[in-house]
């Protein structure tokens, strides 16, 4: 393997190496088996969310279609993050190629930002169901649910696409090691040896753009509703709408706090020993929460897994 003092000669760098808590080896068993364990859970709660909300008839309101592909959102980041941590967490050679370190932030930042653009959806789905439920079925029709939804994937993928164009140019000058568990845009340019203005200020631009328009339209879509909830009669149906709404603004904290620590700031003054556990949290933790949020939190949802539950279970009594 080579040092980091030894240039490539403008070549990148065969592999990185994931430093993780190697300075820490006492932590790497304990991690190792929280690790497996919330990923086993986000793997079942994830699948359990996206069965019902395809299966079960009654939820197939436009609510439901945003929070399946929030499910898939969440496996797809725990997959490709988690095996790779796991693998270097259970062997003494924590490396990462250089493709396969270019695939796993390409991929990271893509489902970042189009995650983004879904719970801003679903905060609107959440305004015309609190706002205008009279006219929620007319307005919230299937093709406008998809709409946004294939906004979001594809401008997830451009930005992704503009980040790994920039990225792949930097220069490392035979520094390989990584003070993170995972490839992430703002570790890549701190570890380069080159000028990274253009890549900080791109990446700021567009995290912002990203980060902050859509929770904007959550903000103000929540104004408006806790408006309308304040002007309602009726206790029970302040405890509906509240109920309606909890999960979800959950949900956006949990992402959007650790999202906004991390990239809401110049990489030059990114503090990588807190970012690599920030982005710990938010790459397995949260995933691992929101479908037990959203089961635990709606009666729907519980009322779906049971039938489906039912429906497998009944068969394999005979």
């Amino acid at each position: 393997m080579r040092s980091d003092n030894q240039s490539f000669l403008g070549d990148p760098p065969k592999d990185f190496i994931l430093l993780g808590v190697s300075d820490r080896p006492w932590l790497e068993l304990p991690l190792f088996v929280v690790l497996l364990v919330s990923y086993v859970l986000a793997m079942l709660g994830n699948i359990a969310i996206i069965l019902v909300s395809r299966l079960d008839p009654q939820l197939h309101s436009p609510m439901y279609i945003f929070l399946s592909h929030l499910s898939f959102l969440d496996l797809c980041y725990t997959t490709t993050t988690v095996p790779q941590m796991l693998v270097n967490m259970g062997s003494s050679k924590k490396t990462i190629s250089y493709g396969g370190c270019t695939v796993q932030y390409a991929i990271f930042h893509w489902l970042g930002c189009t995650e983004c653009i879904i719970l801003a959806a679903m905060a609107l789905d959440r305004y015309v169901a609190i706002c205008e439920p009279l006219r929620y079925a007319v307005i919230m029709h299937r093709t406008l649910c998809l709409q946004p939804v294939l906004v979001a994937w594809l401008s997830g993928f451009c930005n992704s696409l503009v980040q790994v164009v920039l990225t792949v140019q930097l220069p490392f000058c035979g520094r390989q090691s990584l003070n993170n568990f995972f490839c992430e845009v703002p570790a890549m340019i701190k570890l380069s040896c080159a000028d990274t203005a253009v890549n900080d200020a791109t990446l700021a631009v567009l995290v912002a753009f990203f980060v902050l328009v859509p929770l904007a339209l959550i903000l103000l879509s929540y104004g408006f509703i806790a408006h309308a909830v304040l002007k309602m009669r009726s206790s029970k149906g302040r405890r509906k709408a509240f109920g309606t709404c909890s999960s979800h603004l959950l949900v956006v904290c949990f992402f959007y706090l650790p999202a906004i620590y991390m990239y809401l700031q110049p990489p030059s003054g990114y503090s990588q020993e807190q970012g690599k556990f920030i982005s710990l949290f938010y790459s397995i933790i949260t995933p691992t929460l929101n479908p037990f949020i959203y089961t635990l939190r709606n009666r729907d949802v519980k009322g779906a897994l049971r039938r489906l539950l039912s429906r497998i279970w009944r068969p394999c009594r005979r």
